[in-house]
């Protein structure tokens, strides 16, 4: 069994047609990614027990967290806020240690964190997602068609 910390986790992006991810640097948390289908109740009055189907996943608010930085045009904050404001669909990949992937379509929007003394500026990035998150194996080698 291997065992993951989420040490060197990374989240990128890409714009339109785009080949290459950008990696946003600085991220400190990755938020749950998934989700149960809404039940929906089909009992009808012959059952003994109630039965449900599957309905529509709510994938809820997804937040990431990062260290803030504004230094330059390539800065994590500021590349995020001019997704956000100009309603930008981007595509996000999560990557974790085992290459694992997510990947999924969002407009984030962004909002400084709470600060506190001896406490580090961070800020969070709400991504309203645009469909479905899709799993991807990026370690694993695929035999060519």
């Amino acid at each position: 069994m291997n065992r993951l910390t989420a040490n060197n986790t990374t989240l990128s992006y890409k714009i339109g047609e785009e080949i290459e991810f950008t990696e946003l640097d600085l991220l400190m948390e990755v938020p749950e990614l998934g989700g149960a289908p809404e039940k929906i109740d089909v009992t009808v009055l012959s059952d003994k027990v109630k039965a449900y189907v599957p309905g529509i996943k709510d994938l809820g608010d997804l937040v990431f967290k990062f260290l803030y930085d504004n230094s330059s045009d390539e800065a994590n904050y500021r590349v995020l806020r001019k997704m956000e404001k100009d309603n930008t669909v981007a595509t996000f990949q999560i990557v974790y240690p085992d290459k694992t992937a997510h990947q999924f379509d969002a407009i984030p929007s962004v909002k400084m964190d709470a600060g506190t003394i001896n406490g580090a500026l961070t800020f969070s990035a709400t991504m309203m997602t645009q469909g479905t998150i899709k799993v991807i194996d990026l370690g694993v080698e695929t035999p060519e068609d």
